[in-house]
Parts: C-alpha cells; structure tokens; sequence
C-alpha cells in the first residue's frame, strides 16, 4: 500500500502541476474575460464598445490593407531610438553617481525631484521646441525611460560585497580590472532590470505622446480612428500596442535570462 501511495502520489502532483502551470492559467484568465466582454458587448450592457469578434475582425483588415505597417514602423523607430538613448545615458549617469558616495549623496534629491516629474507634462514644452514630429517622442520616452536605468545603475554600482572589495584592493588590483571583473558584474542584473523597465515605459510613453501631441505612429491611428468614427477599428490599434508592450516585456525578459544565466538569481537549480 506504501509502494501504491508512493507512485501515485507523485503522479498526481505533476498533473496537478502541468494544470497549474502560469501560462495555462494566465490563457485561460484572458479567455474568460474575452468570454465575458463577447456576451456582455453583445447585449448592450458596454455600449458602443464592440465585440471581441468586431475587434478582431477590425485587427485583421488594418494588416490586410498594409495601413498598419507605416505606423507600426513609426512608434518602434521612436520606441528603439529613445530606449537606446535611455540605456546609454542611464549606465554613463549612473555609474559614476553610485561609485561616489559624495556624488550620490549631491545628487540624490536632484534624481527623486526629476523622476517623479512625468513625461507627459513636459509635452507642451517639448512640442515648443521640436514641433510634432518624432523628435518629440523621442524626447518624452528617453525623459520618462532614462530614470529606470540610472536608479537601479546606481542601485548596482552600490551593491558591490565589501569585503570582495577589500581583498581586490588588498592584492592591488588595477582599477579597470576592478572595474571589469567586480563592479559590471555585480552592477549587471541590476542594469538588466533598468533595461527591461525603460523598454516598457518607452513603449508607454512613445504611444501616449503619440496620442496627445498627435505625431504619427499607433498613437495618430487611435485618435484618428476614435474622431472618424470607426470604433471597432480604435480598439485593433489599442490591442495592437498592449500585444506590443507585452512582447517587449517578455522579449527583454528572456534575454535578460539568457544573458545572466551565470548569475545566482538567473541560476537554474535543480531539486
């Protein structure tokens, strides 16, 4: 009977664990929602927002017609340019700044004032100085990204074991060799996280400024379509830029794992 319970049991806890699994259950969340928002739209209790069949169907004729891909083209070269932007200043800034205690310390009520200011108040200034073209997306999403990756650079900068410090210093090691074999290592999954969070908050904001300036990209197409009218059509382009946020999410995510396998907390251990 011991023997029986034995098999058995872990039969059923991998069962379970295979029904468990947060894909399946992140699928089936989203399916139960769209099961809801179909029964729902369809009686009339929403509105005028349209069925999920309606959206999708509106998803379908925008990449039919080839007026998605221009567009599309517009918010990721804003997307790509001001993450690159954002990343580069980020780690240059921040490095520095979290080495020095006496810099940190200077600074840092200047970095809390500055990244709490949203970048979507600075709009009217920026289209003051570089009109409604890309250049002013640009400029809103590296103010909003530039932030994640300066905090959580100084955060990794700061984060260096003392004592590996002390024994590097002890055997007289050079400062470049200090700095490529124990600073960058430490400081790297914290930079990864800012990485991975200014490509999110630069797809939000490339968007949103699209929408307020308006500037072209997926943002024009959502306000031109609510002002035409063409509702169902508004919603394609609003599901199109959430499917894009999250596949930068998890495009940053993988590759954030795959780059910092070697890392205790990207380490895979088995049991």
């Amino acid at each position: 009977m011991a023997t029986s319970d034995a098999v058995i049991v872990p039969a059923r806890r991998r069962l379970a664990g295979r029904w468990a699994s947060p894909l399946a259950a992140q699928l089936a969340v989203v399916a139960v929602l769209l099961v809801i928002w179909q029964i729902t739209a369809s009686v009339g209790q929403l509105g005028a927002v349209p069925t999920p069949v309606e959206v999708a169907r509106a998803l379908l004729a925008i990449f039919a017609s080839g007026a998605v891909w221009e567009p599309l083209g517009t918010t990721l070269a804003g997307w790509a340019i001001s993450l690159v932007l954002a990343v580069v200043v980020g780690i240059v800034v921040g490095f520095p700044l979290g080495t020095s205690r006496l810099a940190y310390r200077l600074s840092v009520f200047t970095l809390d004032f500055l990244r709490t200011i949203p970048a979507l108040v600075l709009v009217p200034l920026v289209v003051l100085l570089y009109g409604s073209g890309l250049e002013s997306t640009i400029l809103l999403a590296f103010l909003g990204a530039v932030w994640a990756v300066i905090m959580q650079t100084i955060y990794g900068a700061r984060d260096v074991d003392p004592t590996a410090l002390q024994t590097f210093m002890s055997f007289r090691v050079r400062r470049w060799d200090t700095v490529k074999f124990l600073l960058v290592p430490t400081a790297l999954p914290y930079i990864a996280t800012g990485v991975r969070l200014a490509a999110a908050i630069c797809v939000l904001v490339t968007i949103s400024a699209q929408v307020v300036i308006p500037a072209g990209g997926l943002g024009e197409q959502i306000l031109t379509a609510q002002l035409g009218g063409a509702v169902p059509s508004m919603y394609a382009y609003i599901f199109l830029c959430g499917a894009l946020g999250v596949g930068a999410n998890a495009a940053f995510g993988k590759l954030e794992g795959r780059a910092l396998a070697w890392h205790p907390s990207h380490r895979k251990v088995s049991a």
